[in-house]
């Protein structure tokens, strides 16, 4: 396996993600290490990359279920506030 591949200076992973520059630094520090620790610090490394990539698909998940509980709030304000008005009318109207 190419050390450039596996710790590319862009500081994204594989699939194009980025991740943070300090986590790049890191990598780019494991690939100067001697093989015999390197192999076993570069399976930890992914697996930590990988981590941080599951939290941003999550974070990014809960942000957008946020963005829509918000709008759908304003639906139902909206929709609550014609009710009431509906509901007025239809007193005076009954009133008269």
């Amino acid at each position: 396996m190419s050390q450039n591949n596996r710790f590319p200076d862009s500081s994204k992973n594989r699939q194009g993600n980025e991740i943070p520059r300090e986590l790049a630094e890191l990598g780019q520090l494991i690939v100067t290490l001697p093989n015999a620790r390197k192999q076993e610090l570069e399976v930890a490394f992914q697996r930590v990359v990988d981590s941080v990539h599951r939290r941003r698909r999550t974070l990014e998940v809960v942000q957008e279920a946020l963005s829509q509980l918000r709008l759908d709030v304003k639906y139902l304000m909206f929709d609550l506030e014609a009710t009431r008005q509906e509901r007025d009318l239809l007193r005076q109207q009954m009133e008269e």
